[in-house]
């Protein structure tokens, strides 16, 4: 049974930013202004966006070339080979997942600090279990729910700065001060992952009502992101000192504290709360398409591939994508490893946009002919920048995070493991069947004949 085509270009923008919008995003943009000296913040984010469109444009081209709830395993595959596309694509969903793990425990530890009384896996559960109910119920709905938060979301983000930049009397006085290139470079390099995520709107390619509202999508949520970080980037660093702002792990409370007084705080958790929904919907709508088409294509066990008769929605995928989020965050409250997942996401996510670079180039090499409904401009060179800038990034946090590097490398250890042990078995088992069902059709047609 094939998935149902309800998605509209709203649910695409607001899956691929709310994918962007974390509890940790307020930290990041915290740091980005950290290593400036003017009010340079806004033009770093800027500046970050647009490498991020670099790579937006690389994947809009190839999700034009191959619409597939597949997404990154196809294009590989067919621009360098299966198995290192098997083994890339795996691994990427492996730490998609250890991205929820880590923001369902920052959130939880925020959220137990405002309501000590509840503890903090009960708040996991329940965000889980909310999601996991919409998801299964159908995409339209889930999508719907992500429309309304994210949305709801940026606007009141914006709003805040608003207000916030109001108070100070706030004008521009260096914009263009960074103290330095090198500064500037740090600061592009972390406003780079305010957006990293932005891509994983694509295994909805089968869901769409129109093939072209991937690409249209992830250039639009880039571009609302980049001005809504501005904005809020620059008003808190406007209203609170940098270096109170730097030493918190919750620089957006101090930041409402200081804007709305108390009533500050439970806007603030609100919205916090609401930035981590948007990670787990649209994480879990994303994760379980890819699932459901690993499935269908016998990658992964072909129970995966189910879909509800009723909600036409992958739901054996959406459900064990809830037991595995429940017990990654479970394993992030007790280690309390969240920021290595974190870094690890980083330097997963450059890799993935460095091949999603040298995929347009290949595969315009390999298939010149194939039809392209959305074709990148300028020839090579945007998907060259895109492959040269992420691979610079991901050398760096590799230099700065050796423990990042170690847990990548056992990573694809064990995703080579798998894909050269396990998924021959499930192929050869699916070639059995598909014979068997061969032998059993004369058969049975002999025996209706005979009747």
């Amino acid at each position: 049974m094939a998935l149902k085509k309800v998605l509209t270009l709203r649910t695409v923008v607001a899956t691929s930013a709310g994918l962007t919008l974390s509890s940790s995003t307020f930290i990041a943009a915290v740091q980005v202004a950290g290593f400036l000296a003017g009010d340079a913040a806004w033009l770093a984010i800027l500046t970050g966006g647009l490498l991020c469109i670099t790579a937006a444009l690389c994947f809009s081209e190839l999700n034009g070339l191959i619409p597939s709830a597949a997404g990154i395993r196809l294009y590989y595959s067919r621009a360098f080979n299966d198995h290192l596309a098997l083994v890339v694509s795996l691994l990427y969903m492996a730490v998609i997942l250890g991205v929820i793990g880590a923001e369902s425990y920052v959130l939880s530890e925020i959220l137990h600090e405002a309501i000590p009384l509840i503890p903090p896996m009960a708040w996991i559960l329940v965000m889980f279990s909310v999601v996991t109910g919409m998801n299964i119920i159908g995409i339209k709905i889930a999508g719907w729910f992500q429309d309304a938060i994210t949305y709801g979301m940026m606007l009141s983000l914006t709003v805040l700065a608003l207000m916030a930049l109001a108070k100070v009397d706030f004008h521009l006085t260096a914009p263009l001060v960074t103290g330095g290139t090198a500064n500037f470079v740090n600061a592009v390099a972390v406003g780079v992952f305010l957006f990293v995520g932005f891509e994983w709107v694509t295994p909805l390619a089968e869901e769409v009502t129109h093939s072209k509202l991937i690409s249209r999508g992830m250039l639009l949520a880039i571009g609302i992101l980049s001005v809504t970080y501005a904005f809020f980037t620059t008003a808190m660093t406007a209203l609170v000192p940098r270096e109170v702002l730097a030493n918190s792990p919750t620089p957006h409370l101090i930041f409402a504290r200081t804007l709305l007084g108390d009533a500050g705080v439970p806007i603030m958790l609100a919205l916090t709360l609401a930035a981590s929904i948007t990670t787990f919907n649209a994480g879990l709508i994303s994760i379980s398409r890819f699932v459901y088409a690993s499935a269908r294509e016998h990658v992964l066990p072909a129970v995966f591939s189910k879909v509800s008769m009723r909600f036409f929605t992958p739901w054996v995928a959406v459900i064990s994508i809830f037991i595995l989020g429940v017990v990654i965050s479970t394993i992030v409250l007790i280690t309390h490893r969240y920021l290595t997942l974190v870094n690890m996401a980083a330097a997963m996510e450059s890799i993935i946009y460095v091949l999603a670079g040298i995929s347009v180039i290949l595969l315009r090499k390999k298939m010149p002919d194939a039809k392209r409904p959305y074709r990148v401009r300028g020839g090579y060179v945007i998907p060259g920048i895109s492959a040269v800038v992420f691979s610079v990034l991901a050398i760096a946090i590799f230099i700065t995070f050796p423990r990042v590097f170690i847990c990548l490398a056992l990573g694809i250890l064990l995703s080579s493991l798998y894909v050269n042990h396990v998924v021959p078995v499930l192929k050869r088992r699916h070639q059995q069947k598909k014979a068997a069902a061969r032998r059993r059709r004369p058969v049975a047609s002999a025996e209706k004949a005979g009747d």
